[in-house]
């Protein structure tokens, strides 16, 4: 784990910019790679742990939404460093239709400025910072939301889908 501080969007990293590539393991088994999406819109979306109350709801938001993302022709990625069994275990629980990923190793995690020191309650740690990019056909960023509060969040994301 690296211990800097990060800046919740890196210089460089916004709209008109090419989204860092990665290549990461997803649930179910297999891997899935930016690549993976040129030619459509997609939805990254990073979330700090399976299973819990806000990334549950986030999740929930998401896949209830997911047949509207997909006949605007975008894929929903959601993020974390999980590991996948956490992953398919958080999906197979809550019935999510979206695809999960994991970033263990925290490169994607960095990469895309989502990795930083967080404080809960006086204490100091790392983690991931709620956040959501739109990446377009092109594989360049169109749209960020930084520090995301979920109450809406999938509704406000799909709405700029329909926009691009």
């Amino acid at each position: 784990m690296t211990e800097h501080k990060v800046k919740v969007i890196p210089d460089g990293l916004g709209p008109g910019a090419t989204a860092p590539a990665f290549t990461l393991p997803r649930d179910g088994g297999g891997s899935v790679s930016l690549a993976d999406f040129a030619g459509r819109k997609l939805v990254l979306y990073f979330y700090p742990r399976a299973d819990t109350t806000g990334c549950t709801k986030e999740a929930i938001d998401f896949s209830r939404h997911k047949a509207a993302f997909t006949r605007a022709a975008a894929e929903i990625l959601g993020i974390s460093a999980d590991p996948v069994a956490a992953l398919d275990a958080f999906k197979a629980k809550h019935k999510l239709s979206i695809a999960l990923v994991s970033d263990e190793k925290h490169r994607m995690l960095e990469a895309y400025g989502v990795w930083q020191e967080k404080s809960m309650y006086g204490r100091k740690f790392f983690g991931i910072v709620r956040t959501t990019f739109l990446i377009g056909p092109d594989l360049r960023i169109v749209q960020v939301w930084p520090r995301v509060s979920v109450a809406g969040h999938a509704e406000a994301v799909l709405a700029a889908v329909k926009a691009l």
